[in-house]
């Protein structure tokens, strides 16, 4: 059986690259691959399949580079290593370098994420994404796809899939312990909060519409404060809980928020549309990108036809029957395990251990 290793910086149960991470595993599993996990740290709450590794160094901002005897010990024997953003995003770079030389010469997949170039604050940074003859690249989106070819790296975009038969959540017993009655309208920002998010709109959207404002992930990246000040000075009731089950996430809320000024894709437009839920959204690149698919979602700041369509319920059960027949044919998990699986044929990294 040949073997394959999933590495990063990190994996978490709410992570955006950890969840793309896991459905990618599932169709390694179902290619027969035996599937692992390196990290430098697996938050509370990580499920999946194989056995998983931490490497001191490999996390983010860690102080030291991973020890270069460990980091080969934990990949030896492996036919098929996936690197999620780790050699994308300079959020280690000592990390990327031991990495990238660990990985020289060997089957990797590279799964780009966040390019440095991407973020204001890492554009100075040329020393990623690196490449190597034996590496194949991919991108989440056409955007990173061209840009990296502009910088002479050869990439394949494999959309991120979704189960469009997900079972849906609880929303009577969510709503409970979120201390919400039927009565209120619910906006779910699924998210962690990190500057980029747009926390800020999200609330004032939410304060327009008369409705409770919900945001469910951690603040991160040194936004805990501000995200405190945030919550404290909103017009609206607000609640900062976390439910690991995004299905329950979706059942409870009315609208969903995501008016995020940048994404790499964005994930929880996709899923409003499978859990069939009303969306705003940002005005990022690659949601337009993702529009061009045929998605019909709120502009962030039209809470006049927001509210309007929430009050016209036929217009807006038809508004979610068209998103979702959009993402089942677009962003199935089904499509994405096609592209993904024709990647490793065509690299001929089915049978690599036999």
């Amino acid at each position: 059986m040949p073997t394959c290793s999933f590495l990063s910086f990190r994996f978490g149960p709410t992570d955006g690259v950890s969840v793309v991470a896991q459905n990618w595993a599932e169709v390694l599993i179902n290619l027969g691959f035996d599937v692992s996990w390196i990290a430098g740290s697996f938050e509370p709450g990580w499920k999946a399949s194989g056995d998983t590794t931490v490497i001191e160094g490999l996390g983010i901002g860690d102080s030291k580079a991973p020890d270069s005897n460990e980091l080969h010990n934990a990949l030896e024997g492996k036919d098929l290593v996936i690197v999620e953003n780790l050699l994308s995003i300079p959020l280690n770079l000592s990390a990327s370098n031991s990495v990238a030389k660990s990985l020289k010469g060997r089957p990797a997949i590279l799964h780009h994420h966040d390019p440095p170039w991407q973020r204001e604050q890492f554009a100075h940074i040329d020393e990623l994404p690196v490449d190597d003859p034996a590496w194949r690249h991919v991108t989440i989106n056409e955007l990173t796809r061209r840009q990296m070819s502009d910088r002479d790296i050869e990439a394949t975009t494999i959309y991120n899939g979704f189960n469009i038969d997900a079972e849906l959540g609880d929303r009577d017993s969510t709503r409970e312990r979120l201390c919400i009655s039927e009565e209120t309208l619910l906006v779910a920002h699924p998210v962690r909060a990190i500057e980029r998010k747009g926390i800020h709109q999200a609330i004032q959207v939410t304060e327009c519409l008369g409705g409770t404002y919900w945001i469910s992930g951690p603040a991160e990246d040194g936004y805990g404060s501000k995200l405190v000040t945030e919550l404290s000075s909103a017009h609206c009731p607000v609640i900062h809980a976390s439910i690991v089950s995004r299905s329950d996430i979706y059942a409870a809320a009315d609208l969903v928020a995501f008016p995020s000024t940048w994404e790499g894709f964005g994930n929880p437009p996709i899923e409003a549309a499978i859990y069939r839920r009303p969306v705003f959204v940002g005005n990022y690149p690659v949601a337009d990108e993702l529009r061009g698919l045929g998605f019909h979602w709120f502009a962030s700041e039209d809470t006049e036809a927001m509210g309007e369509r929430l009050k016209d319920s036929a217009g807006l059960n038809n508004l979610l029957e068209h998103n979702y027949q959009i993402a089942s044919r677009e962003l199935s998990f089904k499509k994405m395990a096609q592209r993904l699986e024709n990647l490793i044929i065509e690299a001929g990294w089915t049978h690599v251990s036999s």
